[in-house]
């Protein structure tokens, strides 16, 4: 197996045992980046200087016995609205052209703690909204990887980094994920913090991870997450070992939400949602059909009054001073935004806590609940597809993760979402690393 193809757990124990160098890693993945990135325009900056002498030093630090950390010597991507100390950080947009900023985002800090090296910065849409990157879905150039963490996905699908750091505001982590085959997690809201990323809603921003299996997932999580004191959002809830809960994964109890979502998917979304769910139940996974609750018939209107209010108001200033640099979604939202009166506001944050509140018994039921990824494949072209499935779930905060179960008729992937109650990634990642085994482990694209 070449280097390049390594996950992040198997990566990490080669290079603990000394069997691959943290060296001959960073140049696979480089030589990877060159074959294929002009092709998938997944980086928007790869920092190759500074990653091979961070790698030149793991990998002499392994050779005299030291090891920073569950990471040392792997590397990985960050979308470029995380701060990362000395590296351009420019969100997608001319309003930040050439900003550096001083200090890494907490979550670059920790993977960085753990012995992790960034190997640069990933395209993203502007500012996390609408406006598109530049990048391309590795299964087929034509079709989008999706948004707004869209190098984020298709660097790790086209195996140029194991890793990458994403946001999910609306749908930007966990839909991407899926489009590119991944496995994408996004934790309960505060689970990691958000320090040194650029904001777009303060009530709804959450750190979404990416990567090839649920293991490194969970691994990554584990390094993640934490209370930080410089970020007033993120939990107190203390840091489970997550990769030792998906080692007790046993077949789940799951709430099929069959409807609203199977009839807003295309026909063969559901279909092969239906065929995935027969194999799940066949595996032994106790499935029973549920309901979403009857606030669920205004959680979209909520999520996007909150999101264009908060933007606007993170945006004013800038804005004010910058606003014919702005792209035109971004620059729409923006406006909209300032329109939206304090009361709608206001109503909107309490449909989110009753959405929550009336979440709860079904949460309660069942281990996951299940639904398709996205409504269709990744689309053609430039659009970042469409995020009507992750919305309750960012809305409310729980946590949710896609898993691969497929691929469409024309070839592109499929995914399967799961969603538990707050602060219940344990089960979650299990169920998750249950469904992966029963489904097996999916192609890779043909770049």
């Amino acid at each position: 197996m070449s280097p390049d193809e390594l996950g992040v757990v198997d990566a990490a124990r080669l290079i603990r045992q000394k069997e691959l160098s943290p060296l001959e890693l960073v140049d696979s993945l480089l030589a990877r980046i060159d074959a294929v990135d002009e092709r998938v325009k997944a980086w928007a900056l790869v920092d190759r200087e500074n990653a091979r002498a961070a790698a030149r030093q793991a990998a002499d630090e392994v050779a005299r016995g030291v090891l920073r950390g569950p990471l040392h010597g792997v590397l990985f991507g960050a979308k470029d609205i995380f701060y990362s100390a000395g590296l351009r950080t420019e969100g997608g947009s001319k309003v930040m052209a050439g900003f550096v900023p001083p200090y890494d985002a907490t979550s670059v800090k920790k993977l960085k703690d753990a012995g992790a090296i960034l190997l640069g910065k990933l395209h993203t849409t502007e500012f996390a909204t609408y406006d598109p990157a530049p990048t391309r879905n590795p299964w087929n150039l034509a079709c989008t990887p999706g948004g707004s963490s869209s190098g984020s996905a298709a660097a790790v699908a086209a195996r140029m980094a194991p890793l990458s750091l994403g946001s999910q505001t609306i749908g930007s982590n966990v839909r991407p994920a899926s489009y590119c085959g991944l496995v994408g997690l996004k934790p309960t809201f505060g689970r990691i913090s958000t320090r040194g990323v650029m904001a777009l809603s303060y009530t709804q921003d959450h750190v979404g991870l990416m990567a090839r299996r649920v293991e490194d997932v969970a691994l990554a999580l584990e390094l993640t997450a934490g209370h930080d004191p410089h970020d007033p959002s993120s939990s107190r809830q203390p840091v489970l070992d997550y990769l030792a809960a998906i080692t007790r994964r046993r077949a789940p109890r799951v709430g099929l939400l069959r409807e609203p979502f199977f009839s807003r998917a295309t026909p063969e979304v559901a279909r092969v949602t239906s065929q995935v769910v027969d194999r799940l139940a066949g595996a032994g996974a106790v499935i029973e059909d549920a309901k979403m609750p009857a606030s669920f018939g205004v959680v979209h209107a909520a999520a996007y009054v909150i999101t264009r209010s908060d933007t606007a108001s993170l945006h004013a200033e800038r804005f004010a001073l910058k606003a014919d640099l702005y792209r035109p979604a971004i620059r729409s939202a923006i406006e909209m935004g300032m329109l939206i009166p304090g009361d709608l506001y206001v109503r909107a944050l309490r449909i989110r806590s009753q959405f929550r509140r009336e979440m709860l018994p079904l949460l309660e039921r069942y281990d996951v609940l299940l639904t398709p990824t996205t409504p269709a494949p990744a689309p053609e072209g430039m659009p970042t597809g469409d995020p009507q499935f992750q919305i309750p779930w960012s809305l409310s905060g729980l946590p949710s993760i896609t898993v691969p179960c497929g691929l469409s008729s024309t070839g592109l992937p499929l995914g399967i979402q799961l969603v538990s109650g707050m602060f219940t990634e344990p089960s979650l990642l299990a169920a998750a690393a249950w469904c992966e085994d029963v489904l097996g482990r999916g192609p890779a694209p043909n770049l």
